[in-house]
């Protein structure tokens, strides 16, 4: 059973650094995409960025040059916030697509709250 752990989060400055890292654990598994989502209060679930089996990148436009999304291993993302902005604030959910079904696993959610 695939599950994701993930770990960082936390508060940051606005213009601050952050780190969010996921783990995927339960076994060997094909993973065609690693990435991240977030939700802010009262909105709805946004992509943030991904990474595909590739090594190629996407970025939403918002997070685009100040977030960095690497693999630290086959089984491990970080994502790398630069330069945090109060709209960056929300739960962060590490999410994965895993085999030839593509099916798709959420980890539980980490909170980034951006205050000074």
């Amino acid at each position: 059973q695939v599950q994701l752990v993930e770990s960082g989060g936390g508060l940051v400055q606005p213009g601050g650094s952050l780190s969010l890292s996921c783990e995927v654990s339960g076994g060997t598994f094909d993973i065609n995409i690693m990435g991240w989502f977030r939700q802010a209060p009262g909105k709805e679930r946004e992509f943030v960025a991904h990474m595909i089996t590739s090594g190629a990148t996407l970025y939403a436009d918002a997070v685009k040059g100040r977030f960095t999304i690497y693999r630290e291993n086959a089984q491990k993302i970080t994502l790398q916030m630069n330069n945090v902005k109060p709209e960056d604030a929300g739960v962060y959910y590490c999410h994965v697509e895993v085999g030839r079904w593509r099916d798709d696993y959420w980890g539980q959610g980490t909170q980034v709250f951006v205050s000074s």
